[in-house]
């Protein structure tokens, strides 16, 4: 049967559009988008046309199919692989309407006794439990492995023989058995191609699904992850266990480390260096205040507990003039320190050199 040469002009544009399409590396710019649409569009007008002219019937074989029709049978299959590709924002939607073409792309094959024994076992599978099909177990890596070389293999000996078939296409043209074979091998890879995508649209259905039906966190569990990103608040919360030293000896949550005489005020960890520090944060029970020694010394010094220069000072302390007790007293430590100096003159109790 003859074809208009709309159809067929239609048909042969699509598919050079959507092969020019595949080769392009701008697949996120709006321009690649627009010409997805515009090829879907073109591959729907012939889908709209192969139904209007009757050419596949449920009461024939694939024998009784005209050759030049042949092709047409292909045309749910290469609108389904575009939708898969697309960038609609409901990728959701996108998946099941590429759902609906690879099905009925495999529905007319086995209407037409058309699918492989392995493929029609494929199709069987699918049919029984469409929403858990996979071409091995999802659980089972190794197996999976070995499907996917096995698949990968058959795929490229049916490239290799359609590639065959086309660059011999010329001289096809006269024999009309040939012909039909070159059609058929691009169907048998087609189908190929369609059960893995199935496999795959399968998978990222059920995770969208699962996304959709994750119970959405409450104000309570908001509150909650933006104190463990580390945000602060008033309540000047922090995903640290320590807070830093400087907040720990002014106004901070725990307070001054040691009093003014130098006696600690509350417990805390001296460790030796300041890497030890950074490795016992994640330990246990973690949550005393910590500072390293160099800290420590820092805070003595600025407490006064350290004396800059060696030795005892020689800056002595004033004495309150109206405490007279205490004048009384640094006046008899005087008198006992210079009695004790003129009983006991300076070498007199060194006897190991006198003769």
């Amino acid at each position: 049967m003859d074809q208009p040469q709309s159809l067929r002009t239609l048909f042969a544009s699509a598919k050079t559009e959507k092969e020019s399409l595949e080769s392009r590396t701008d697949s996120n710019s709006d321009s690649y988008r627009s010409d997805v649409d515009a090829t879907i569009a073109k591959f729907k007008e012939c889908q709209r046309l192969v139904q209007f002219l009757s050419l596949f019937s449920q009461n024939e074989s694939l024998e009784e199919v005209a050759t030049g029709d042949i092709p047409y049978l292909t045309v749910d299959y290469l609108l389904a692989d575009l939708l898969q590709r697309s960038h609609n924002p409901d990728r959701e939607a996108s998946l099941r309407s590429a759902l609906g073409q690879y099905e009925q792309y495999l529905s007319r094959l086995d209407t037409y006794d058309s699918l492989s024994n392995s493929d029609k076992k494929l199709y069987e599978r699918y049919s029984e439990n469409p929403s858990s099909f996979s071409l091995a177990p999802v659980n089972d890596a190794a197996t999976r492995r070995d499907v996917k070389v096995a698949r990968f293999r058959e795929e490229k000996e049916l490239k290799q023989k359609l590639e065959y078939l086309s660059q011999n296409q010329n001289r096809l043209q006269s024999d009309d058995e040939d012909v039909r074979k070159l059609y058929i091998a691009e169907i048998n890879l087609y189908t190929h191609q369609a059960f893995q995508s199935l496999d795959l649209i399968t998978q990222e259905l059920s995770m969208l699904t699962a996304i959709r039906h994750a119970p959405q966190p409450s104000d309570k569990d908001q509150a909650g992850d933006a104190r463990v990103r580390g945000s602060t608040g008033e309540s000047g919360y922090s995903e640290r266990l320590d807070a830093p030293l400087s907040q720990l000896l002014k106004n901070g949550k725990f307070g001054p480390l040691l009093s003014k005489e130098g006696k600690p005020l509350q417990p805390f960890t001296l460790l030796d260096r300041r890497s030890q520090l950074q490795q016992g944060v994640f330990r246990p029970g973690h949550n005393l205040p910590t500072m390293t020694i160099d800290e420590y010394l820092e805070e003595e010094r600025k407490r006064g507990g350290i004396i800059e220069g060696g030795g005892q000072s020689d800056v002595k302390p004033e004495i309150d003039e109206d405490d007279m007790e205490k004048a009384d007293e640094e006046t008899m430590k005087a008198r006992a320190w210079d009695e004790f100096k003129e009983a006991n003159p300076r070498g007199s109790g060194n006897t190991l050199n006198r003769g």
